[in-house]
């Protein structure tokens, strides 16, 4: 063979070490082998060839033919092209190969957009950990930490918040005997036991003398986005705001390893922490990329690539993944994954060999989170997922192995629906938790929790059960039950006590026979049905009343809202007839009468925060009444970006010196003219509108409470009206059963909650014919409504109901001018009539006192 014939081959073996090999199945760090349909990559653009002339390589331009040739005879073999360019033919099917992926992405989201309005929202602090058969940890969306125990009678919930500066938690994690909590702003705390055995969260980062080593303390000051409890459960793995994985190997003294990130990546979630092998964690980037670190080889950080014509449907979200074993074979370990494009994902490792296999998704709906079944669950031949969408629903993904005429078991696949609960959706991209066989707990979109659970198995009022065999679990039929959750989000599930009985925190004990012959039931009677959720509707027609009637709202303000104390004792505004407002305020000697003018006249005072009163003038306009260094000034909120005219705002203040949880984001709401439900945040003036939109169907005419009888939860009266609530932490809007003959007014109501520490408590309303109409909730009966009426036939009420006094009295004005007190006498509600105050039967001697008293 000639030198000319030499030139090429040297070529070519050049351009061989210059490209990276990429397989279906394989990692980047893997050997050349010699496969099937084998792919290269160019990597450079600088090529040599060698001159017989010079004697020397000389570098080519590109693009640069192949030649092969042969006595005499030259033919081209090849070319080498500048980095990423591909031949016209090339480029053509890869622009239609990426079209269809992109249109295969689509058609998947325009069906699961044709079977819900829109996707559900991503609720980040929201998590479920099993620490125990009889102990389940939730942090929940209002970013509060609450425990689910089983005291041996029934389900408690236990209060575990962190400290206020801590912020929101958003995951537990169970190490070592040890209980460790996350926070939003990336600090980890500890749960430990006080001298006074009551158990109390801690900085863990900040404990003196804990790290080994200067590098440790270091590592561990990085603040944390998520975490993945190691399969053994010794060690905690850490994604980190600046995109590094972190792992706490020991707490005691703590060591800290920081291994960095990907080459060229970030660690943005962690798929598996050490459950395929130990010390091997597999993480996804924000690109998509699934990559595998393990300490124990070099290099630490493997990427796994797909395929080049899947690389754009098939980017992973960042989501935790799932590892089955032996679904082929007793050696054959998987990891199943959720993509971008919401098809489950599985990467498979057998006899050696990686393999990426697509299982899809259910026609018309994008998954997004994986729930592990617990091992119980599972058989030698059968392999379940239970699947959560993007839309609520659940579905079960079956896996049956058979064997085959080839070398490799082969599998079946069948898809299993097991829908949502009634009247609400499972909670988007949050994993669900396996508590037992038969029994799967999933957060729900609304703040609670659900179980789906075999029939006649779980529940309420089911404790840790006995298990129930795989072959048994197949033919039963699945349920769903709905699991109250505490006050934090928005619910009606009561903390447990520390006295002696069924609700105790640590034993529960049953309840002796009473003197009626009554015993103890820890069965909660439920109402079924009681509560339907809607979904905010923009397009929403209002039906049931006249347009004439709904304009009365705006009136209902002028009526209300005359009258404001903004200081106990101190100071007290009124709005007059004319729109003129005027403050009566003690200066610790006289009471004075100071007058706050402003161009427009006042319709009324709806509200005060921090000092600042809020009215609303004749246009709608929100206006703030505040002092500003030691002048008073006008803030107008309604010119502030978002802003609109308003109707309503919220109901009566509370009642001074009641106490109030407090929270990072106080905000105030407002009734829109177009029946809208506006939020305004006015913690540390850092004032922000939000449109809260309006139950479907209808508008809003009033706010009848706001977070008086509920934490995070606003009762309003719609124009049909029907009562509904809004729910601040999830934005959902929610429904309450009615009977049909029960029509509320358009005025505000007032709220009634004896006491702090128990939920049970009502809402006053003023019906359509002029009753008094309360909505009641206790633990026993739930919700219940009670017509109260008239004291007699010929009157009705006027306005709305007077503030409620000592969590038992009301007032209310009659169509008689009298004042009518209702209020509750030991065992029974009774009426009270005060009449009015004529001026001209007040005795000689009380004017002339206070006509002394005027001139002083």
């Amino acid at each position: 063979m000639s030198k000319n014939h030499l030139i090429p081959i040297i070529l070519v073996a050049f351009l061989f070490y210059s490209l990276v090999a990429y397989g279906s199945a394989s990692c980047c760090s893997c050997q050349f082998l010699k496969r099937k349909n084998q792919t290269f990559k160019q990597r450079t653009n600088q090529f040599y060839k060698f001159e017989e002339q010079s004697n020397s390589w000389v570098e080519v331009k590109l693009p640069y033919d192949l030649v092969t040739c042969v006595n005499g005879n030259c033919t081209k073999v090849g070319s080498i092209l500048p980095e990423g360019e591909k031949p016209a033919r090339e480029q053509a099917v890869d622009v239609e190969d990426r079209r269809d992926s992109l249109k295969v992405a689509e058609d998947v989201e325009t069906k699961a957009q044709e079977n819900y309005e829109k996707l559900l929202p991503f609720r980040k602090r929201v998590s479920l950990t099993k620490i125990s058969k009889t102990s389940i940890w939730v942090t929940g969306e209002s970013g509060s930490i609450y425990e689910r125990f089983w005291n041996g009678v029934q389900w408690v919930i236990v209060p575990h918040d962190l400290p206020e500066s801590a912020g929101h938690a958003i995951s537990i994690f169970p190490v070592n005997q040890t209980l460790f909590a996350l926070s939003a702003t990336g600090h980890l705390y500890r749960l430990r036991l006080a001298d006074n055995s009551q158990p109390v969260w801690e900085d863990f980062l900040a404990i003196p003398g804990s790290h080994t080593t200067q590098e440790a303390a270091e590592s561990s000051s990085a603040k944390m986005k998520s975490g993945v409890v190691s399969h053994d459960r010794l060690r905690i793995y850490f994604s980190t705001m600046s995109g590094s994985l972190l792992e706490l190997a020991e707490m005691e003294p703590q060591r800290w390893i920081d291994h960095d990130h990907p080459p060229g990546a970030d660690v943005t979630a962690i798929a598996d922490a050490a459950s395929i092998k130990s010390e091997v964690v597999f993480t996804i980037s924000s690109a998509g990329d699934l990559y595998e670190h393990d300490r124990n080889s070099r290099p630490q950080w493997k990427k796994h690539v797909w395929r080049e014509e899947s690389a754009q449907v098939s980017a992973l979200a960042p989501t935790k993944g799932c590892s089955l074993q032996g679904i082929i074979g007793t050696g054959s370990v998987s990891l199943f994954l959720i993509s971008k494009n919401g098809a489950l994902i599985e990467r498979r490792l057998h006899q050696r060999k990686w393999k990426w296999i697509e299982h899809g998704n259910p026609e018309g709906y994008l998954l997004s989170s994986i729930t592990p079944l617990s091992p119980d669950d599972r058989n030698q031949k059968l392999h379940a997922l239970l699947l959560t969408t993007a839309t609520g629903s659940i579905f079960e993904f079956q896996m049956s192995t058979r064997t085959g005429s080839a070398k490799e078991q082969q599998t079946s696949e069948i898809w299993v629906n097991h829908k949502h609960p009634l009247h609400t959706s499972v909670a988007r991209g949050i994993s669900g938790l396996s508590f037992q066989t038969g029994r799967t707990f999933f957060p729900l979109d609304d703040g609670r929790l659900a179980e789906l659970h075999i029939t006649g198995l779980g529940g309420e009022n089911s404790g840790p059960a006995q298990q129930v065999s795989s072959r048994r679990k197949a033919s039963l039929k699945y349920e769903w039950s709905i699991l109250d959750a505490p006050e934090t989000e928005g619910w009606n599930a009561e903390y447990c006590t520390e006295s002696r009985g069924p609700a105790n925190c640590v034993a529960g004990t049953k309840e002796e026979a009473t003197g009626t012959g009554t015993t103890w039931q820890s069965t909660r009677k439920k109402k079924g049905t009681a509560e339907s959720y809607l979904t905010p509707d923009v397009s929403s027609s209002d039906e049931g009343r006249s347009p004439e009637k709904y304009k009365l709202s705006s009136k209902g303000m002028e009526s209300i809202s005359r009258m404001r104390v903004m200081y106990k004792g101190r100071s007290l505004f009124l709005v007059t007839n004319g729109g003129h407002t005027f403050e009566y305020l003690y200066n610790d000697e006289i009471w004075l009468w100071l007058q706050h003018q402003h161009p427009s006249p006042m319709k009324g005072a709806i509200g005060s925060y921090n000092g600042s009163l809020f009215l609303a003038d004749v246009n709608g306009c929100l206006l703030i009444r505040e002092r500003i260094g030691t002048e008073l000034g006008w803030i107008n909120c309604t010119a502030m970006r978002k802003g609109k005219q308003i109707t309503d705002g919220p109901p009566w203040d509370r009642e001074p010196n009641t106490p109030r949880r407090t929270k990072l984001e106080d905000t105030l709401f407002f009734v829109s003219r177009s029946g809208r439900l506006l939020q305004l945040t006015v913690s540390q003036r850092k004032f922000k509108w939000k449109d809260c939109k309006s139950p479907p169907s209808t508008k809003i005419t009033s706010i009848i409470d706001q977070e008086g009888l509920r934490e995070n939860i606003l009762f309003v009266a719609g124009r049909n009206g029907r009562l509904y609530q809004y729910n601040r932490l999830t934005g959902l809007w929610h429904e309450h059963l009615q009977s049909r003959h029960l029509v509320l007014s358009i005025s505000t109501g007032t709220a009634m909650r004896p006491s702090a520490s128990s939920l049970k408590g009502s809402l006053f309303m003023i019906s359509e014919e002029g009753g008094l109409v309360e909505y009641h909730w206790n633990t026993l009966n739930g919700w219940t409504w009670v017509e109260h009426g008239t004291p007699h036939a010929g009157v009705m009420f006027l306005g709305a109901p007077g503030p409620s006094f000592e969590g038992n009295q009301i007032f209310l004005i009659g169509t008689d001018g009298n004042i009518y007190l209702r209020y509750y006498d030991i065992v029974e509600w009774k009426w009270k009539n005060y009449g009015y105050p004529n001026p001209e039967c007040i005795p000689i001697d009380q004017k002339r006192q206070a006509g002394s008293e005027d001139e002083k």
